[in-house]
């Protein structure tokens, strides 16, 4: 399996690992390298651009690895999927809004720069018209209208100094905004 190197450039990254970009952007970013998008990605390598805004050599191994890491993750294209974080999280909010035992409510709304946004609520249980997925316990209730641009998604939820929230990489997402809060299909 091919693995990301520091001699690579953010595009050459992204272009060589289409379906775990959005994934791959949310490490980079959150490691502090907001240079996501930049012109000088494109030929520059990772290493350079990391040293290049002050980062130690043991940063770029840290992220090197934590980019890697996102390559061996298993994802289903067929469903709809919570990481292990994301599920102990929503279980934590359920237990605190009182609502213990209630599903995720999952869509797009048109909205944002790119046309739609994500979103997330609890659900008691599925309305007419919903397909339901089940992922580390949880019931997750998506219309059935949304299904297509939804199936494949993984639901994460990342805390760091840079940003803290549900963060949600969709392979069938086919651009997005510079601040990553809307997509296009």
């Amino acid at each position: 399996m091919q693995q990301i190197t520091k001699e690579m450039t953010i595009a050459e990254i992204f272009s060589t690992f289409p379906d775990k970009s959005q994934k791959l952007a949310q490490e980079i970013t959150s490691a502090g390298l907001h240079c996501v998008g930049c012109g000088a990605a494109t030929w520059e390598t990772l290493e350079a651009g990391m040293l290049g805004h002050g980062f130690a050599e043991e940063e770029i191994d840290t992220l090197i690895g934590k980019l890697n890491s996102v390559l061996l993750e298993k994802t289903d294209p067929s469903t709809i999927q919570l990481t292990a974080a994301a599920a102990k999280k929503y279980h934590a909010i359920l237990k605190e809004e009182g609502k213990e035992g209630w599903g995720l409510r999952f869509g797009v709304r048109a909205g944002g720069c790119s046309g739609f946004e994500y979103e997330l609520d609890y659900a008691k249980e599925p309305l007419p018209g919903d397909e339901v997925f089940h992922s580390e316990g949880i019931s997750i209730f998506v219309q059935k209208s949304m299904v297509e641009n939804l199936r494949g998604a993984q639901i994460d939820y990342v805390d760091s100094l840079h940003s803290s929230g549900f963060k949600i990489s969709n392979p069938k997402a086919k651009g997005s905004c510079g601040c990553g809060k809307s997509q296009t299909f």
